[in-house]
């Protein structure tokens, strides 16, 4: 009776054990697919982007984004033309947030890594596309590629500069196109390489394209800029002197340009699967160019300075601004 009550009582510890060893499993389990399924519902973006070029406001939008980086799942930095913008703009960029991280970190603890933004840091085209049709195939080009095979939701690019890494990555595998979402700034990007964007517009009309060629003018002309919410006053008040991020902008440029923030803005209020919806980043209309290619509403009550579409934006500026100032706050020693 005795080694019957032993040998019972060491079944039943056994399975205690095994009843504790599965429920922390599941348990872990289930936190891990809701961690995963957290993720998923972030926006995955990647940034073509010709910081370090002619035009300061490449770095203000990368700073803005970085003290968004916990909302977004960014799967890419390329270093994009025209210009002379390299890789290294970009790693300038990232050290200011590496400096500012313990402060972004202890708000929220899914700011990406320094270490892992520099992972996906790739350089792109160093110069703009020549011909009708795309020659070359850059890193950056095969990174959008690898980025976009290897995803099972739509990833956005946000060209803030030149569209040839992006051409050169739709022209060596069209498949892609069937989960790329592309929302670009036009007007002088385009002007300066307008093959590339020529030869997406005319050779695939079928891909998912914003193109904003003057709403994004509202992210600076028109809307309140009274007080603290000029273009002059922000950046001094909430700018200027908090982390190595401000002053990494106040050193680029000292008013507020960013015109290529309403790319992000876009999908920090208002649903990015209705371009013709509200957003920060603007509200767009079909032309019947493509099925799925949206552009600047022309409507009269929409336009500001001559520019259509930019009350879209501007509209909402004192939100985005204090929403950011917020976050600037976060910086502030």
């Amino acid at each position: 009776m005795k080694v019957f009550n032993c040998r019972r009582f060491g079944l039943m510890a056994s399975f205690r054990t095994f009843l504790l060893l599965l429920f922390s499993f599941l348990s872990t389990y289930s936190l891990s697919q809701k961690s995963s399924e957290s993720d998923s519902q972030k926006p995955q973006i990647i940034i073509s982007t010709d910081i370090g070029g002619d035009d300061p406001d490449d770095y203000q939008s990368m700073v803005h984004l970085l003290v968004y980086a916990d909302r977004f799942d960014i799967l890419g930095l390329i270093s994009s033309p025209p210009g002379n913008g390299r890789i290294s703009n970009i790693m300038e960029s990232l050290e200011a947030y590496e400096k500012d991280f313990p402060k972004l970190k202890a708000k929220n603890t899914e700011f990406p890594t320094p270490e892992y933004l520099r992972s996906i840091t790739k350089q792109g085209a160093l110069d703009i596309q020549q011909s009708e049709i795309p020659e070359n195939v850059s890193e950056g080009a095969k990174w959008i590629i690898e980025k976009v095979n290897a995803s099972n939701s739509p990833i956005y690019v946000l060209v803030w500069g030149s569209m040839t890494d992006v051409a050169q990555a739709v022209h060596v595998d069209p498949s892609i196109k069937t989960k790329l979402r592309i929302y670009s700034i036009g007007s002088w990007n385009t002007a300066q390489d307008p093959k590339s964007r020529d030869y997406l517009f005319n050779k695939h009309p079928d891909l998912w394209w914003i193109e904003n060629n003057t709403t994004f003018r509202g992210m600076y002309m028109g809307g309140d800029q009274s007080g603290n919410l000029g273009n002059q006053t922000f950046v001094e008040t909430f700018v200027k002197n908090n982390g190595y991020l401000g002053k990494l902008y106040w050193e680029q440029k000292q008013d507020i340009k960013m015109g290529d923030t309403p790319s992000v803005l876009y999908f920090l209020k208002g649903d990015p699967d209705n371009p013709e919806g509200e957003s920060w980043g603007g509200s767009f209309i079909k032309t019947g160019h493509g099925p799925n290619y949206w552009t600047d509403n022309p409507g009269l009550k929409l336009i500001e300075n001559n520019r259509q579409g930019a009350k879209t934006v501007n509209r909402f500026r004192k939100d985005f601004l204090l929403d950011w100032a917020e976050r600037m706050m976060w910086l502030k020693d």
